[in-house]
């Protein structure tokens, strides 16, 4: 082998290598001198495209035995061990030593590893390969050279079951045998490119499993201590660590990947953390596994990896190709632990969910001093179920968006930050509003704006009540905020639910019904599913307009619509119960909803048509400033005489603006009287002289 260049050459690990590829290269010259005191045909320019009868005659005579081992060869051998093993007791983390220890090999798997890998570290090894193989085409060891230099017989089954399956070099992705096609003799061997570089020297991980790693937040020594004693704790075998399989579940808010990285980083690993929700639809779990396996066998890491729901939806093999890993692996996900899932019995723990103080402190230690001044953290942001990863990404946004507006940072960009974080998966099942208004936008009777305010409350300190006052109890499954919001068409529900979203500085998505509801039995609860499953990832509040279509009434069971229709309410009545995050039921209709509903409810608010005095300031609300009015508008008499929600008013305004803007003049009594009449026939309401008094005649001027 050539010298290692200057910059490499005082690394122990790689002179370690380069001296047993030298190794290699002896026994593959004492192999090309037996080969040529055998083969009098070395001046034939057309060798290895043809077989002649010589050739032919020196292939039936020849035997099969291997040579004889060199003792000049194992005292080489000896004399780079033992230099090894003195660079070792210095320090050094000697590649080849590590990748032999992590993957369990053999001698004899390292012996066929470095013939392999010889061709991609000097190009001398191409033509002499081709040389002993009679065939210049073939630039790489076959199975049959490798057994050779190693000397072995090709026959004997322990040799040849080195570079088969079942065998780590093989299984782990160590070497790749190729041509399969061929007899198993002629296949040829090759070294992936990944192990190659690892064993130069390189740190750069495989492209596939670099695209899902990540670099996560840890969470605190103590929050880890459990997992860290499984870890350390002794098998029956005497095998470091009860097991080699753990799952971690999360609930909103908490990390199981950052508990699993605090475990490794106190047990001395480093952590392979793979996002899968970054898996392309392309890619194959199994050999995404088997890559991040050897990668965490390269490095000594531990695995984390997750959502599991990802892998589940993939099919089963793609769960049992992560949670069969050959590594120290943790999966974590929101489902509880299937037992068909792996082989080992796994070991199970929750991920603690930070309460409101031990969120603030995460805001206060990622904002690094930037705290706005007077801002208490965790009442301000309680509502944000975030884990360490997404506060830290949170904080960084709300710091770039500030400094980007250059103002000082506060509660809206903090806010807007949190809300970044949010995945997208459900804006495919909801409609996603950012809130634009407040509280003063809200024309409402004085106990419909208390009970929105109580509830308000419940949702800013629904964290303090429940987990640090620990008022739910034991025995309590809910820990979601649910109400109804009931009231006619029109008297502002949806608005309510957007001001609510608004002073929590969360975002409001409304869920489409089309989305939800479908004919075929079964889908409409995995439809259902589905939503609550995103709606728990995301920190908003989740609006079910017109709800009593999904929450009605169960019935009397006539035939199987009924049935189903049942199953469907029942289904739920369940998923309800465990739904963590803020839910709003809006309807026209109360006494549909079923009584099961309303004993789930944390609050029910109702919303009644508008009385004359809310009637005239929404009026005034919904007209503004801005529009240009003539001076015989009398809103006065609009208001005593149209008894009209708010989303009827406003629907007359527009209309009468648009009236306006056409002639570009003023709004006038006319327009609005005349866009009265236009919401009277889409209501389905008479015309009628003794309503509309003395502007009766300005529906005939036009």
């Amino acid at each position: 082998m050539a010298a290692p260049p200057l910059t490499t050459a005082a690394d122990p690990s790689l002179i370690h290598v380069l001296r047993r590829l030298e190794l290699v290269e002896a026994r593959v010259r004492a192999a090309v001198a037996r080969r040529r005191a055998t083969d009098p045909e070395t001046d034939d320019r057309f060798r290895g495209l043809y077989i002649s009868q010589t050739h032919v005659d020196r292939l039936l005579a020849d035997g099969s035995a291997p040579a004889a081992p060199d003792p000049a060869a194992a005292k080489a051998r000896e004399q780079i061990e033992a230099a090894a093993d003195a660079a070792a007791q210095e320090g050094a983390d000697l590649r080849l030593r590590r990748l032999a220890r992590n993957f369990r090999l053999d001698e004899i798997d390292i012996e066929l590893l470095l013939i392999a890998m010889a061709p991609d570290v000097d190009a001398r090894f191409e033509r002499l390969y081709g040389y002993l193989q009679d065939d210049v085409s073939r630039r790489r060891a076959s199975v049959g050279l490798g057994l050779e230099l190693c000397g072995l017989p090709s026959s004997g089954a322990y040799a040849r079951s080195r570079l088969a399956a079942g065998a780590p070099l093989v299984d782990e992705y160590l070497v790749l045998v190729e041509e399969s096609e061929r007899p198993v003799l002629t296949r040829s061997v090759r070294v992936p490119d990944r192990v190659t570089a690892h064993l130069l020297g390189s740190d750069i991980a495989d492209p596939v499993v670099a695209a899902l790693a990540y670099k996560g937040e840890q969470a605190t020594p103590e929050e880890a201590a459990k997992l860290v004693r499984w870890m350390r704790d002794p098998s029956p075998s005497g095998r470091q660590g009860g097991g080699r399989l753990a799952y971690i579940r999360e609930r909103p808010g908490a990390s199981g990947a950052a508990l699993a990285s605090s475990a490794f980083t106190q047990i001395g690993r480093p952590t392979l953390a793979l996002d899968l929700e970054r898996l392309r639809s392309d890619d194959d779990p199994t050999m995404v596994a088997a890559l991040a396996a050897r990668e965490a066998g390269l490095t000594g890491a531990g695995v984390v990896a997750g959502p599991v729901e990802v892998l589940f939806a993939r099919g089963l093999p793609a769960v049992r190709a992560f949670s069969e890993m050959p590594s120290l692996v943790v999966l974590v996900g929101s489902r509880s632990w299937d037992p068909a899932w792996a082989r080992d019995v796994p070991f199970i723990c929750d991920a603690p969910v930070p309460d409101a103080l031990q969120r603030a402190e995460l805001w206060r230690r990622n904002l690094n001093g930037d705290t706005p001044p007077g801002l208490d953290l965790a009442g301000t942001m309680a509502a944000f179920r975030l884990t360490a990863d997404q506060v830290h990404r949170a904080a960084r946004a709300a710091r770039m968006e500030a400094h980007a507006r250059e103002v000082p940072l506060d509660e809206d960009e903090l806010k807007a930050g949190a809300r970044a974080q949010n995945a997208a998966g459900l804006e495919r099942l909801a409609r996603r509003i950012q809130p634009a208004v407040g509280f003063e936008d809200l024309v409402l009777p004085p106990d419909t704006m208390a009970q929105l305010k109580e509830l308000l409350t419940r949702a800013r300190y629904r964290e303090q009540v429940l987990d640090v006052w620990k008022m739910g109890g034991p025995s309590a499954r809910r820990r979601g905020l649910t109400a109804l919001f009931a009231g006619p068409s029109g008297t502002g529900k949806t608005m309510a639910a957007e001001v609510l979203a608004s002073e929590l500085g969360l975002d409001l998505y409304t869920v489409d019904l089309a989305t939800v509801v479908d004919k075929y039995v079964g889908e409409t609860e995995k439809n259902l599913d589905r939503i609550f499953a995103e709606a728990e990832r995301v920190n908003g509040v989740i609006l079910f307009d017109e709800a009593d279509a999904l929450f009605g009434k169960r019935s009397e069971v006539s035939d199987a619509h009924d049935r189903y229709a049942n199953v469907e309410v029942a289904y739920l009545l369940q998923r309800m119960e465990l739904f963590e995050g803020i839910a709003i039921l809006a309807t026209n209709l109360r006494a549909n909803l079923d009584e099961a509903f309303t004993r789930r409810l944390d609050a029910l608010v109702d919303f009644p048509d508008p009385e004359e005095e809310y009637r005239r300031r929404l009026w005034e609300r919904t007209l503004g400033t801005t529009v240009p009015r003539d001076a015989n508008l009398d809103l006065d008499f609009l208001a005593r005489a149209f008894k009209l929600s708010g989303g009827a008013i406003r629907n007359i305004a527009v209309a009468a603006a648009y009236a306006a803007a056409e002639d570009q003049r003023a709004m006038s009594m006319a327009d609005l009287i005349r866009a009265t009449q236009r919401e009277y026939l889409k209501m389905g309401l008479l015309t009628v002289e003794s309503e509309f008094g003395p502007y009766y005649q300005l529906l005939n001027d036009r």
